[in-house]
């Protein structure tokens, strides 16, 4: 805290300097008049006297700015409790750290947390089987936080899954640029084919592909070309086709509490990618509703890789490009989690207004960090490569301020814990 002259304002300090005069720079956070604090107003001084801000002090800075959701302890003077800002997940969201740092069960802290405590749907891209058990407790989970999480309606969607459990894509449903993605059809290189598929899209509804193999038999070469494509590239015994079941995008659009997409399991990694590219497509076609939705998309290098050039790839991260630029006012947020930022479009990483940093010792990715994540201190970013596991620094709208965290115990089981040693 800073007085001067009897008026007081909190301030976060995020660098000190020695020599015969101490000094310290940093930012205001707000105007402490009274019992309240006031985030909007501030004064200028030339000197002050500082001091540690105490615990009561940082309840009304919780207070002044909505922070709700306890995440962990703040591993700053004076301590307490850390906590988020549920209505600053209207931003996207960068989460990244190194393997080994705790990055998912920490990402598993906030969703159970964003999940009990606000209305806001969730939808968790899930290659690893880790957040397929969000819907179970752990056993001795109790307190408010569990009870409102065994409340919640949380869906999972696996590729073995039966009926309404099943991770299915619709593929009549797909927009025609999404179906070409999936058949590796360019419109200009594969002009003659291409026109045949966008004819018979035109002149029928035929939703299975073994009906449109069957119709484009009877036409001519090019239809016949087409066949063979759909054929040889094994679409028609892909297991991810909805055909007349439910598909991903009926569930979502029932807007449960957390829908968990269990990507792993599928024969071949086009078909995740088929299933997010219709959950997207739909998203993104309805944007209009306006009706919200938080995109988490763990392990996020493998749609939104810039390096990824197959054409299903292409076409997924171009959407994520663009939900990245203009979701956010139509209230498609996201919040990607992954091990470098290298590993991000840079497309999406410019648009992300919040971070989490856990433990990362490469000096080129934080340099990268520090260039797109501005509001977060420097100094606190450099002491990243010393984070212990479960520690993270929190920057951005949707903290009170910069915070380092360690993260409280998970209420559910993490689905992909580290396989140990054996021991005889």
């Amino acid at each position: 805290m800073l007085d001067h002259g009897g008026r007081r304002q909190l301030a976060l300090v995020e660098e000190r300097g020695t020599g015969d005069v101490p000094w310290v720079s940093g930012r205001l956070v707000g105007e402490l008049d009274g019992g309240r604090l006031d985030v909007r107003a501030s004064h200028p001084f030339t000197g002050a006297d500082a001091t540690i801000a105490d615990h009561d002090t940082i309840e009304l800075l919780h207070e002044a700015t909505g922070a709700r959701l306890e995440i962990g302890e703040n591993l700053t003077d004076p301590g307490g409790p850390a906590r988020l800002l549920p209505t600053r997940f209207n931003r996207h969201t960068f989460w990244c750290g190194q393997s080994g740092s705790g990055k998912t069960y920490a990402l598993g802290v906030v969703l159970e947390q964003v999940i009990a405590h606000t209305a806001l749907p969730v939808v968790i891209f899930d290659p690893n089987s880790d957040f397929v058990r969000l819907g179970e407790l752990n056993p001795g989970a109790s307190g408010p936080d569990a009870e409102a999480l065994a409340q919640r309606d949380i869906r999972v969607l696996r590729p073995r899954g039966e009926g309404a459990a099943g991770l299915r894509a619709r593929f009549r449903d797909m927009p025609i640029a999404s179906k070409a993605a999936a058949l590796r059809l360019d419109p200009i290189v594969d002009r003659a084919e291409y026109n045949v598929f966008v004819q018979l899209q035109r002149e029928t509804s035929l939703a299975d592909l073994g009906q449109i193999v069957a119709k484009l038999r009877n036409g001519g070469a090019e239809g016949h070309a087409l066949a063979e494509r759909l054929e040889n590239l094994g679409l028609l015994e892909w297991e991810v086709w909805a055909r007349d079941d439910i598909a991903i995008t009926d569930v979502v659009d029932a807007r449960p509490d957390a829908t968990v997409v269990d990507l792993g399991g599928f024969s071949t990694p086009e078909q995740q990618l088929v299933v997010a590219l219709s959950l997207l497509d739909e998203l993104w076609a309805r944007r209009e509703e306006r009706r919200p939705v938080l995109l988490v998309i763990d392990e996020a290098h493998n749609l939104t890789s810039p390096t990824l050039d197959s054409p299903l790839a292409v076409a997924v991260r171009e959407r994520l490009v663009q939900i990245a630029a203009e979701g956010r006012k139509y209230g498609l947020w996201l919040l990607l989690s992954t091990q470098r930022p290298s590993k991000v479009h840079t497309g999406i990483l410019s648009q992300c207004d919040n971070l989490a940093l856990m433990k990362m010792t490469s000096p080129s990715d934080l340099v990268e960090l520090g260039t797109y994540f501005g509001y977060a201190p420097a100094a606190l970013l450099a002491r990243s490569p010393w984070f212990r596991q479960g520690e993270a620094l929190f920057a951005g709208g949707f903290v009170p301020i910069p915070t380092l965290v360690k993260m409280r115990t998970r209420l559910t089981p993490e689905g992909g814990t580290d396989v140990g040693v054996p021991m005889r």
